[in-house]
């Protein structure tokens, strides 16, 4: 099934990413972010329902000047001493991938499906530009609020976090693309949680979408003998 949802990203198309049972236990939507189009936007919040948020690697994110969540409300205190209380680790991992919310400066509210999907391939095209060594200034593209979350992978991807954000990135990495993936969490209307793995799989099989497991993804890379970064 990687082999699957390798050839799908290079085609811009989407996968199921499952992490892991003893972490969220969550399926996430992820598509390639330059591929993005309205429809998708709307797919994500229609069959998905969760967040919907753009992943980018580590090297791209220091490259655009993109700092955690976390770190500006730890600045922002020195200021503000109540917002030291906001800073908690959450109750799965030790930290947040969160960067800024953002919306692409040619957007109007910023939460339609055009204008997200704008959004998420406008940074898609940031971080393609800043790896291959252009200059791009994000703060005159980008506007902050926004609509889009900006999620910033950890620099050793799985060997350091084992995230959503870092199982789509990682997978872009082997499809050879642009390290920026649109992810939104499946959720069940009928639990109010996350939508069980099960039916997240029946999903991929009735539209015929790769389904990948967090586990499947790390032993590809230890049979691969991978360290990707």
């Amino acid at each position: 099934m990687i082999e699957e949802a390798i050839r799908n990203f290079k085609k811009g198309k989407p996968v199921l990413i499952y992490d892991y049972d003893d972490r969220e236990g969550e399926t996430d939507i992820a598509i390639p972010a330059l591929n993005v189009k309205p429809k998708d936007v709307a797919m994500m919040r229609i069959d998905g329902g969760g967040l919907i948020c753009v992943a980018i690697s580590y090297e791209a994110a220091e490259k655009l000047g993109l700092p955690f969540m976390h770190e500006i409300l730890e600045a922002a205190s020195s200021k503000f001493s109540s917002l030291k209380n906001f800073v908690k680790k959450v109750p799965y991992d030790s930290r947040s991938s969160f960067s800024l919310w953002v919306n692409h400066v040619d957007t109007y509210t910023g939460v339609t499906d055009l204008d997200r999907s704008l959004t998420i391939r406008k940074i898609g095209e940031a971080v393609e530009k800043v790896l291959n060594g252009e200059d791009f200034d994000f703060a005159n593209e980008f506007r902050s609020p926004g609509h889009v979350a900006l999620l910033k992978a950890a620099e050793r991807l799985l060997e350091e976090r084992r995230g959503q954000t870092e199982l789509s990135v990682a997978l872009a990495k082997l499809a050879g693309i642009t390290p920026a993936v649109a992810i939104c969490e499946m959720l069940d209307e009928e639990t109010g949680r996350a939508l069980p793995k099960e039916k997240a799989m029946k999903y991929a099989e009735e539209n015929g979408i790769p389904f990948v497991e967090g586990k499947e993804l790390e032993n590809y890379l230890k049979e691969l003998n991978l360290a990707l970064k």
